[in-house]
C-alpha cells in the first residue's frame, strides 16, 4: 500500500477514483465533481500548484492530494494534507480530509491510509495533526482513534481530534 501525489498518479485510474464520489459524501467533499477527463486534467495541476502555495484562492494554504493504491495497484481513496492551518481550518475540518472509494471500505484501507498521510505530515513538520468527522462517520473516527487521535472538542454534528506525530 502506498501513497502517490495525484499529478504523479496515472490520470485516467485517478479520474475513475474520484468519478466514484459523490459530490458530498460523509462531510468529503469532492472538489472534481462532475468534471469531464479534460477538466480533471485541469484540476490535477491546479493541485500540483496548490501543494507548491501557488495560485491559491483567498483562505486556502498548501495542501497535497494523495492518492491511496493497495498492493495490486488499485486506487482506493483520496487524501488531501493541508500543509498548515488558518484559523478556519484549525476550527474545523484540520490537515487531513479523507475519503475511500465505497466498493474499498470496511477492508482498513482508511486506517492504513491515515498512517502513511501522518508520515507525510510530519515530514513537513506538522507536530500535531488536526482532523474532524461527521459523528456519524464512525468508520472514520475509529481509523483515526487507531492512529492516535483523541478527541479535543465536538459539537451536535461532528468529532475534532487531533494526533500527536
Amino acid at each position: 500500500m502506498k501513497l502517490v501525489k495525484i499529478w504523479e498518479s496515472n490520470l485516467e485510474k485517478a479520474y475513475e477514483l474520484q468519478s466514484s464520489f459523490p459530490q458530498e459524501e460523509t462531510g468529503f467533499c469532492n472538489s472534481a465533481y462532475g468534471y469531464t477527463l479534460e477538466q480533471f486534467a485541469e484540476y490535477v495541476e491546479n493541485c500540483r500548484m496548490h501543494s507548491m502555495g501557488l495560485n491559491l484562492k483567498e483562505g486556502f494554504v498548501p495542501d497535497t492530494i494523495f492518492v491511496l493504491m493497495d498492493d495490486n495497484e488499485n486506487y482506493v481513496g483520496i487524501f488531501n494534507l493541508r500543509h498548515y492551518l488558518n484559523e478556519f481550518l484549525a476550527n474545523d475540518p484540520g490537515h487531513i480530509g479523507m475519503g475511500i472509494s465505497s466498493k474499498y471500505r470496511r477492508k482498513g484501507y482508511a486506517t492504513k491510509g491515515l498512517a502513511l498521510v501522518l508520515k507525510e505530515a510530519k515530514k513537513i513538520g506538522i507536530e500535531e495533526a488536526y482532523l474532524s468527522c461527521l459523528k456519524t462517520n464512525i468508520r472514520s473516527f475509529r481509523a483515526q482513534q487507531k492512529n492516535g487521535a483523541v478527541i479535543r472538542r465536538e459539537d451536535d454534528l461532528r468529532f475534532y481530534t487531533k494526533i500527536a506525530l
